[in-house]
């Protein structure tokens, strides 16, 4: 009850949708990949690596969901929406997601250059590169491919008018686009992962297509949402064993590379993980639908998250680098420090991306600036 007006206070009164779980599980998972990630540069023992990387391939479904929660939120929100609507859809987008994207990336690029991917910055034109391919932080390279998504949201708004609540339709868009997927998956898994272009042709990881079957069907279960609710509800016991059977798949084909455990193996871009995702996802949404069903008090806390995920994305690994340079030469065993990072990485995101809204709105009523924007 406690954490109902404190939610309440905050100005977080909506209910959460299915969008809102998937970014709450989204965000909260990348960043559990994050921690492993810098945990994983020690080279624990054997025993430990298995068992970072087995909860790193759990947590594998993290950008997917994102996606799928963006285009299910945006739909919902935004059924009659045309090409009409777009520049205030991208003026509000611009100041919500593009203004944060900018802003932190720049403070990675200058006062954190060491956690450049790939290549480091030399000059002007070199940075600007980095500013904008995703390599400035591990993590910004899905901020480039989702902002994508935003950019290209009227073809999604076009789609659900084509669907148009008919199962028909939406059955035949899912199966096309899965077709792409699976192909597109399959050449990235034989071109670059491990393949003779996986230095010329990596930054395919960062390009829509490659999670284009997620904003399908986010897209396609608002549009056949009662339908498709319900037989998500019906069927939970055997979207389950499901998920047990595609998570030892994968886990199998990860450990399968052998020792040491290279978190490298674990790509997005496998076909394999496209079910992975999509089940994972599935699980999710039956999750929200029965908390939906039950009223549960902690809808509001859950939609306030997925108000500040992305903000909280963005900022994670800057509070994560500081946590782990002030906790690692305290040698804390690992089954200390995993959760402990995981605790103050997410708890201080979250406090930053709220903290910095708060003296946004301050600042915005000192100039006098009153304009309204939907903040999610």
């Amino acid at each position: 009850m406690k954490g109902m007006i404190i939610v309440e206070h905050l100005g977080s009164t909506g209910r959460a949708d299915i969008g809102d779980f998937e970014k709450m599980f989204a965000v909260t998972t990348v960043m559990i990949q994050s921690v492993i990630t810098f945990l994983m540069q020690t080279q624990p023992p054997i025993g430990q690596q298995f068992f970072l990387g087995g909860f790193y391939k759990l947590a594998k479904f993290s950008a997917s969901a994102f996606i799928f929660g963006i285009l299910f939120s945006t739909i919902r929100t935004h059924p009659h929406a045309t090409w009409r609507n777009y520049p205030r859809f991208m003026l509000n987008r611009w100041h919500v997601l593009f203004v944060p994207s900018i802003l932190w990336t720049t403070v990675y690029l200058l006062f954190l250059p060491q956690l450049q991917q790939h290549s480091h910055y030399h000059n002007w034109t070199s940075f600007a590169w980095q500013f904008i391919n995703g390599n400035a932080a591990p993590h910004l390279w899905y901020n480039v491919m989702m902002l994508q998504f935003i950019i290209i949201m009227p073809l999604f708004w076009m789609l659900a008018h084509w669907i148009n609540h008919r199962a028909v339709r939406a059955l035949v868009a899912f199966i096309l686009v899965l077709i792409f997927e699976f192909g597109w998956h399959l050449t990235y898994a034989l071109r670059v992962f491990h393949g003779p272009d996986a230095q010329r042709w990596y930054l395919l990881d960062r390009v829509f297509p490659s999670f284009l079957i997620f904003a399908t069907a986010g897209t396609v279960l608002w549009q056949c949402y009662p339908k498709l609710s319900e037989v998500l509800k019906q069927h939970w016991l055997s979207q389950v064993v499901i998920w047990l059977a595609l998570f030892y798949y994968v886990t199998l084909n990860f450990f399968s590379y052998g020792i040491p455990v290279w978190l490298t193996n674990a790509p997005y871009y496998l076909p394999s993980m496209i079910f992975y995702n999509l089940a994972t996802i599935g699980l999710i949404a039956t999750f929200a639908l029965y908390m939906q069903k039950y009223r549960n008090q902690w809808l509001p806390m859950v939609h306030w998250i997925a108000l500040y995920a992305h903000r909280a994305y963005l900022s994670h690994v800057f509070w994560l680098y500081w946590c782990w340079k002030l906790l690692n030469p305290l040698h804390i065993p690992l089954m200390l420090l995993f959760p402990l990072l995981i605790l103050l990485t997410v708890g201080l995101a979250f406090l930053s991306a709220f903290s910095f809204h708060l003296v946004w709105v301050k600042f915005k009523d000192l100039l006098g600036i009153h304009r309204h924007l939907t903040n999610g």
